[in-house]
């Protein structure tokens, strides 16, 4: 049997790990300058396609939006990371991004998809990017480690989602990093209080038997889908009859996403 490495361990016991300085430079620099030029473009619009949030930037449907969020999603090194948590059937349930900005209040703890795992094992994991510093005070996020073991969802098992669990872990990072996350996983973002951006995207998969957070086929415009490679197909599930009917019978279906 191989032995797991330090991080792959934390994934599997905790439930997320930080992998610092994930993001070549380059690809950092342009997910920024995409970032910054849509949330300047799509102003009151932005995050429409899924979901916006009182005080805070959101963005939606990415995958459409430029080739450097395409190109996320069928990177080897973070497929690797994706397929340790949910095995080999894997696609992108949804493409998103957030800027958290000053005195947002914290989310409640939550778990994606608002689902715990079935018979088969975890069927959501997170890949949060940070293209900013995720410190304690700009809006970082908390989980409660070994939580995506738990069974349980937190509304179902706290008092008060929203107050601070004793074991909780505040999760930091270096701009370039990304966080992986069994989804399952008890998280939520926290206030920020500096003031300083705290930009990320969420590049957020599924077990191809579970629905897409957002169905891709629906989103995705013929000029944008006309140009992708067969890996990216594949990954969006575009060609996927079952996926279709998965997610059109359970529209909606989300958790808060940080």
């Amino acid at each position: 049997m191989t032995s797991l490495s330090p991080h792959q361990s934390q994934l599997r016991e905790q439930g997320f790990v930080v992998l610092q300085d994930f993001i070549p430079a380059s690809v950092l620099e342009e997910l920024r300058y995409e970032f910054d030029r849509l949330v300047a473009e799509e102003g009151e619009r932005a995050g429409i396609e899924f979901r916006q949030e009182p005080g805070c930037v959101r963005l939606a449907n990415l995958a459409d939006k430029a080739d450097v969020f395409r190109r996320l999603f069928v990177m080897p090194q973070l497929l690797e990371w994706i397929r340790f948590v949910l095995g080999p059937n894997i696609k992108l349930s949804s493409l998103n991004g957030r800027s958290s900005v000053r005195d947002v209040p914290k989310q409640v703890l939550h778990a994606d998809m608002g689902g715990i795992p079935d018979a088969h094992g975890p069927w959501v994991c997170n890949s949060i990017w940070m293209l900013d510093d995720f410190t304690p005070d700009n809006g970082t996020l908390r989980v409660v480690p070994g939580s995506h073991r738990f069974g349980k969802l937190p509304q179902d098992a706290l008092e008060d989602p929203l107050a601070t669990h004793p074991k909780e872990e505040i999760v930091t990072g270096r701009a370039g990093s990304v966080a992986i996350f069994n989804a399952h996983a008890w998280h939520g973002a926290l206030t920020n209080t500096s003031g300083a951006p705290r930009r990320a995207v969420h590049v957020f998969f599924a077990r191809r038997d579970k629905p897409q957070q957002q169905h891709q086929k629906m989103l995705l415009r013929a000029e944008t889908q006309e140009h992708l490679s067969t890996e990216q197909r594949e990954i969006l599930a575009l060609d996927d009859s079952l996926n279709d009917e998965l997610t059109a019978s359970d529209p909606g279906r989300s958790g808060l996403l940080l």
